[in-house]
Parts: C-alpha cells; structure tokens; sequence
C-alpha cells in the first residue's frame, strides 16, 4: 500500500495499491467523503497512466485539487518504481 501525503486540499493523505499498472484500493483521509468515494470507485482498476492524464491540473482550491493530488502522487510512485527498476538492472 502506497501513502502519499496531499499538499493543498482538504484531504491529508492518498492510500493506494498499483498491481500491474492498474489503480486498485484507493482511500482518502479527510476531505469530501461523497467526491472522494466517487473518485475512488471510478479510478479502481483503471491504468494509472490514464488516471494521471484525467486528473492532472484539475483545480478546486488554490492551484491543485484532490484528483490533482492523486495524479501527483501516482506520478510520484511511477517515477519511485522506475527508480527501482533501473537500480535493480545495473545490480543484477
């Protein structure tokens, strides 16, 4: 389970698993219970590459949002996993 902590909306932190490329079990801490479990059960299963291209720059407060911050800390996680890979490459 991934945990990314928000900056800038009324969550404070994303819950979420990625198996293979696909958005499974995300959970918002605080924020707009309804919107938020909406969001949850549209993304469950989507390709995370998707995600990030639908949510991405979307604004509510300020310049960011909660489906902003998941596409951030999606990205976030995709730049983290390819980190791994390359560092498993050159290891093994």
């Amino acid at each position: 389970m991934a945990i990314y902590k928000t900056k800038g909306v009324c969550s404070s932190k994303i819950e979420f698993e990625v198996i293979n490329g696909k958005l499974h079990s995300v959970h918002f801490q605080n924020g707009c219970h309804g919107n938020l479990e909406g969001i949850s059960r549209l993304v469950e299963g989507m390709d995370v590459r998707d995600v990030i291209q639908k949510f991405r720059g979307i604004r509510c407060q300020g310049n960011t949002s909660c489906p902003d911050q998941l596409a951030r800390a999606l990205e976030e996680y995709m730049q983290q996993e390819d980190c791994l890979r390359r560092e498993q490459k050159q290891t093994g």
